[in-house]
């Protein structure tokens, strides 16, 4: 009997539970299965002959409910050297899943990065790897502590030999292009050409200097034939293998019919293709350079955030100022930076004052102030001060690395929108071969026994097809996409977190530290007779020093932000449920709510209009009296962010329809509403209850997103379709939450579904291309536009120059989402 705990996802109540488990329990060999709702487990026994683990979690999936990771799984990501196009990463993710122990292998062939999620129990990682190199990839080793800059090394010196080898294929394809093309233009144009190499009067020569110029071109390209060939023995075919088809097929046959010029028949010499073996080389090895240089420019931002930290870092030791390497500092190190220099772990201020520029966590770019007891983060600027902190988090667990990390995976993850492109490039390649050999050979039978028209057809239809550009549709996208949220303060988990976002049709906010700042401010002070509204808020604010309730100190905040000197009070005495009384600057003074004052007979008639709007406002008025008359109004709220209304506003223009979610009565809510412009006002709702409100939205048949502080929220952030939790940028482990704005700025909402939409709006365009352009091209190649109108064939150079202009294009599109422009509120 096999026991195993599984994690479930996708329940939302007891019942959903139970289904669970009735589900799991009528398999054959489950001896019994128990779920905990609270902690989303389930318990199974079974015996492993009848029935594996992964029969389990596939009848969960089947009943609508997910399997999250087991707690002893592993995951690991692995740069693969190698690929050449998509189905080599389809290659990939086949063989290691495959592996007995490997839960989910997801390959991004643009990021050229493999993920893997495996049971170390099972499977080594060293079996992960030895799979990787037989399938004739290779497992590129990084050092973690360097990776950056060993990444960036490997990737300038893959586009440095992609360079060399296309400028010394093109030095020996371009004169072996002119020699065999010059000839047949003698009709139309007078070139140079010299007379010893004329086809008809020298054939020989003239074939055996073509073949000369075509071997360098084929050793420099020899990596085409070496993983093309092995793929297609392996019965992988890729785009390498119909390259390598395609080129040795007229090598080949341009060498058999050299023998027959030897040998003394002069007309082969009509049938050679060795220029077009060289050219194609050429314009591959062309196309390959230009994607090498763009797929690096995809991952800059990523790369730029990981290179802000500083190298090294200045730290007490014996009292006395080291340098030491930036991985030797320890928690609790006392670090010193000093005015210019980076912040180069998480910690907190001990010592000193100045002000930090956290724009490369944030996005915010005004300077923040910190002082000792105050947190500073890894990579941040020191602008003005000497700091002195303690360390407390290093390496891995600084912001910084947390917020790359994540990057990382939502750029190696896969949107639902790729799959389509996934499962049509697994049956590319051997299709593409079947349909050339296919029109090749009807195009022989059709002509009588046409070997050159026929041929011609064969390697245009293999050097045309681009399975490439399907591959780097949607990934490239996705890279692009997530780096520049990154830049701006926007940190997207995955990209089916990016993909659902676009659908989106309601935004559920939060109100208190969402909507609101989450803290109480005074906001009108209104006075009754001779007293200014100034004494009136400090003497009330004098009486309230002394109370611990959060409006008082509101107050109190209130006074001190207006430069008012607190008074001293000589008794005090805190009424609970009522307000407060005390003796300021010999004035006896009651603060507090209407029936505080009911009860001490103080007549309210002059101000109870005011504060009955103030009430209406969402506002908490509190009467003031001084010497048993009313002396005026102190209002407190939770006020708007800055940005509230304007981040509404932009996605009522979005055609989105806004919710507010809070536990605030009625009346309060009500009127927060107005002041912002929401649509729909959910009140009273208990924390515990908001994911079942969230549900029912659901229900009405909407795509909803959640926006919240992550805390509080979490278990409607989780039911959310989109989980968007607003943080201060530290928290960016909120497993709750798909999407984390590291700035408490509304604006970033519209934002980030903004830039949602225009990144599938730029996937579906380069799927539209890769898919169009295959479609299209595959039958011109095949001599469609002959057949049906005479028109010329498709010549193979010309298909290949197009062949390597499609991926080029896919990633140029993609690298557009560069330009994006967040969304910022006007100064």
């Amino acid at each position: 009997m096999t026991s195993d705990i599984l994690s479930i996802t996708g329940m939302s109540c007891a019942a959903c539970a139970r289904r669970v488990e009735k589900v799991v329990g009528t398999l054959p060999g489950v001896n019994k299965a128990s779920v905990n709702f609270a902690t989303e487990k389930l318990a199974v026994e079974y015996e492993a002959e009848l029935l594996s683990k992964d029969a389990i979690a596939a009848a969960i999936a089947r009943a609508g409910f997910g399997v999250g990771a087991d707690p002893e799984q592993s995951r690991v990501t692995l740069s693969i050297g190698g690929m050449s196009c998509v189905a080599c990463a389809a290659r990939i993710e086949k063989v290691l899943g495959r592996l007995d122990g490997v839960h989910e292998a997801s390959v991004n062939y643009a990021a050229e990065k493999a993920s893997v999620s495996y049971d170390p129990q099972t499977v080594r990682l060293s079996a992960i790897r030895t799979m990787i190199v037989n399938a004739g990839f290779t497992v590129l080793e990084t050092d973690k502590t360097n990776a950056v800059d060993a990444d960036r090394v490997r990737k300038q010196k893959e586009i440095k030999t992609l360079w060399m080898k296309f400028t010394v294929s093109a030095v020996f394809s371009l004169p072996l292009f002119y020699i065999a093309m010059v000839p047949m233009l003698t009709h139309w144009a007078h070139l140079p050409y010299p007379a010893r190499l004329d086809p008809m009067n020298y054939p020989l020569l003239y074939a055996l200097l073509e073949l000369t110029l075509v071997l360098p071109g084929i050793a420099v390209g020899y990596k085409f034939y070496t993983v093309g060939f092995k793929a297609l023995a392996q019965r992988s075919p890729n785009m390498d293998s119909l390259i390598a088809i395609g080129t040795s097929a007229a090598v080949l046959y341009s060498i058999y019919n050299t023998f027959q010029i030897a040998q003394g028949n002069f007309k082969a010499v009509d049938s050679l293709y060795f220029e077009t073996a060289g050219v194609i080389i050429t314009l591959i090895l062309l196309g390959k350079y230009l994607e090498a240089v763009s797929k690096g420019r995809t991952s800059e931002a990523i790369k730029k955030l990981m290179g802000l930290a500083p190298k090294t870092a200045l730290v007490m030791r014996n009292g006395e100022e080291t340098e030491i390497p930036i991985d030797e500092v320890e928690i609790g190190d006392l670090v010193v930076v000093k005015p210019g220099a980076k912040i180069p772990v998480d910690g907190r201020v001990e010592d000193g004052h100045t002000a930090v520029d956290e724009s490369m966590l944030t996005g915010e770019s005004m300077p923040v102030d910190k002082k000792a007891g105050d947190p500073v983060y890894a990579a941040s600027l020191n602008t003005t001060g000497i700091i002195r902190f303690a360390a407390e988090k290093v390496g891995s667990d600084t912001a910084l690395a947390q917020i790359v990390k994540l990057v990382e995976e939502a750029q190696n993850s896969k949107a639902p929108i790729a799959h389509m492109a996934d499962i049509v490039s697994g049956y590319f390649v051997p299709a593409v071969c079947f349909i050339a050999m296919l029109a090749g050979a009807a195009w022989y039978i059709g002509t009588g026994g046409d070997m050159e028209f026929a041929f011609t057809i064969f390697i245009s239809i293999l050097v045309i097809a681009c399975p490439c550009a399907l591959g780097l549709a949607t990934p490239t996208a996705i890279m692009v996409a997530t780096g520049k949220g990154a830049e701006n303060g926007i940190l997207i988990k995955s990209g089916d977190a990016l993909e659902t976002a676009h659908t989106v049709q309601t935004l559920v906010f939060d109100k208190t530290g969402t909507i609101t700042e989450g803290k109480p401010t005074v906001t009108d002070v209104l006075h009754v007779g001779e007293i200014s509204a100034d004494t009136l808020l400090q003497v009330t604010a004098s009486a309230e020093n002394l109370s611990e309730h959060p409006l008082g100190q509101a107050i109190v905040a209130g006074a001190k932000n207006k430069g008012l000197e607190l008074l001293g009070v000589d008794a005090f005495n805190s009424i609970t449920g009522r307000g407060i009384e005390a003796r300021v600057n010999g004035q006896e003074l009651l603060a507090g709510n209407r029936t505080l004052m009911n009860e001490r007979g103080i007549c309210l008639t002059a101000l109870e209009v005011a504060a009955d709007h103030l009430a209406d406002e969402g506002k908490t008025p509190m009467y003031v009296a001084l010497n048993g008359s009313l002396a005026g109004i102190v209002a407190v709220a939770d006020v708007l962010k800055p940005s509230s209304k304007a981040a509404i506003g932009h996605l009522h223009a979005m055609g989105m329809e806004v919710v507010m979610l809070t536990g605030d009565n009625k009346k309060t809510a009500a009127a927060i509403a107005r002041q912002a412009g929401i649509d729909r006002v959910l009140a009273e709702v208990l924390p515990q209850d908001k994911s079942a409100e969230v549900k029912k939205l659901q229900d009405e048949g909407k795509k909803v997103a959640m926006v919240g502080d992550g805390i509080n929220d979490a278990p409607a952030l989780a039911q959310a379709d989109i989980g968007i939790a607003i943080g201060s940028g530290t928290d960016v482990a909120m497993e709750s939450a798909d999407i984390v704005l590291m700035r408490s700025d509304l604006m970033d909402v519209p934002t980030a579904i903004d830039l949602s939409r225009q990144t599938i709006r730029i996937i579906k365009q380069n799927l539209f291309w890769a898919f169009g352009y295959n479609i299209l091209g595959i039958p011109v190649a095949a001599g469609l536009l002959h057949l049906l109108w005479g028109g010329p064939l498709l010549n193979p150079i010309f298909a290949a120059a197009a062949m390597s202009l499609s991926s080029v294009s896919v990633l140029s599109n993609a690298l557009r989402l560069k330009r994006f422009t967040p969304r910022r509120l006007a100064a």
